[in-house]
């Protein structure tokens, strides 16, 4: 296995013009993983997580949890924590400023310990991702908030019961809360909750570790215990990556079976694929095929909280849109910032023209290779993407991005047949 504990500059080298074909794997759900490993800090005991997909990402959240003094190893696909040694509740500010889903470990350490000291997150290229979601929640609660030295220093003596509704929906903000509210033995109250399936999943491991929680709606009612429990959980399969490699396979006029995935966490992608003329049959609740080869049609997509589209394969299908027959709408609902991509598919020849939240996409008969730079994880995905249907030889650099949430990504576009090669460091 290749080293996924630093952040290089390793660049992808992609010849275009093949079809995928083949079946292959989805792995388990960065974005479920992330949480349910935080969330191994709010008991005493031995806790496994099983499908914590091997990435930048999750290496990230180990050394986090190593570093609060928590006992972590990883075997294969599977992961024990022993939390019982934590005794250090500061998260410091080079792990945060690496992946700002470190500020799930709030919520777990106030519940535990009454105190947490977490660095401020840095920018994010996507857009604003502010956390004061979260720190209202803790407030109301009862816990004091001091910014002091870059750091936010959170104390609370007794959590109190809560009855909240959050002005935006946040998943971050609801899986801070819901491990946060964990820690109170009486029955609090949260509305416009996010309800990705990777928040559910979280909730499905609360529940194991002794917390009672009913979600109708948007709404999560939680009773929590004085003591949790250790759990044993396999995280839910990655549904963005499974999106990513569906289109790959469309785009490309092959025939790719998906193994190991949620259908019912696909609904959104499915449809949007079968408008573009895509054909998905669906061959068990945990398995599908997609299928392309002839015209792609222009499509008009506007991203949304789930189950609306998400804001994770907004750039992937615009790749799509770029070579499809006619004139695409894109609207970017979730982050202010998420059409970087855009100017480097324009630079492999896509017209593409970008009003605030808006894309104009016409569809151009052929991508042409070229030498692009990554920008953030999805963008990464999407020149990849772009780079398999291309004419000609497509550079893409600055990978680590893509590192961060896709798992041997090129290995297996390899096992469909792409040919695709990752370059080391110092040969970028």
């Amino acid at each position: 296995m290749r080293n996924t504990t630093s952040y290089t500059s390793e660049a992808f080298i992609i010849e275009g013009g093949r079809t995928l074909r083949g079946a292959i794997r989805v792995s388990g759900s960065k974005n479920a993983s992330l949480p349910i490993l935080m969330a191994s800090l709010l008991t005493r005991e031995v806790c496994s997580v099983e499908g914590v997909p091997h990435l930048l990402d999750t290496q990230t959240a180990f050394e986090l949890l190593e570093s609060l003094g928590a006992r972590v190893e990883p075997d294969g696909e599977r992961v024990l924590i022993n939390p019982a040694s934590v005794n250090n509740q500061k998260a410091p500010k080079e792990v945060v400023r690496r992946m700002r889903a470190s500020v799930l470990v709030m919520g777990p350490l106030l519940a535990r310990f009454g105190r947490a000291v977490v660095s401020m997150p840095g920018g994010c290229s996507i857009g604003v991702r502010s956390i004061d979601q979260h720190l209202k929640v803790f407030e109301k609660a009862g816990a004091r908030i001091k910014i002091k030295h870059g750091y936010i220093n959170l104390e609370v003596e007794r959590i109190r019961p809560v009855e909240h509704t959050f002005e935006v929906i946040t998943v971050t903000g609801t899986e801070n809360a819901l491990m946060f509210l964990s820690g109170c033995e009486r029955r609090s109250i949260l509305r416009n909750i996010a309800l990705e399936p990777e928040v559910i999943d979280l909730v499905d491991v609360l529940r194991k570790m002794g917390v009672e929680i009913e979600i109708e709606d948007r709404t999560a009612i939680i009773k929590g215990s004085g003591e949790l429990r250790g759990f044993s959980h396999r995280v839910i399969p990655d549904r963005i990556e499974a999106g990513t490699l569906m289109v790959a396979g469309f785009l490309t006029g092959g025939e790719v079976v998906l193994e190991d995935v949620r259908v019912e966490h696909l609904g959104n992608i499915i449809e949007k694929l079968r408008e573009a003329g895509a054909l998905v049959d669906i061959l068990s609740l945990n398995s599908l095929r997609v299928k392309g080869g002839g015209n792609i049609e222009p499509l008009s997509i506007s991203t949304a909280e789930y189950p609306g589209f998400p804001t994770d394969m907004q750039a992937q299908f615009m790749v799509l849109c770029s070579i499809a027959k006619g004139v695409s709408e894109i609207r970017e609902n979730i982050f202010e910032n998420r059409f970087q991509h855009a100017a480097e598919l324009q630079r492999m020849g896509a017209d593409i023209h970008v009003r605030d939240r808006l894309a104009i996409v016409r569809g151009v008969e052929k991508l042409s290779g070229a030498e692009v730079y990554s920008t953030d994880l999805r963008a990464s995905a999407s020149l990849v993407l772009a780079g398999l249907v291309a004419e000609g030889i497509t550079l893409v650099k600055d990978i680590y991005h893509l590192d961060r949430g896709y798992e041997r990504l090129e290995e297996k576009l390899r096992e469909l047949g792409a040919t695709i090669e990752r370059l080391p460091q110092k040969d970028v």
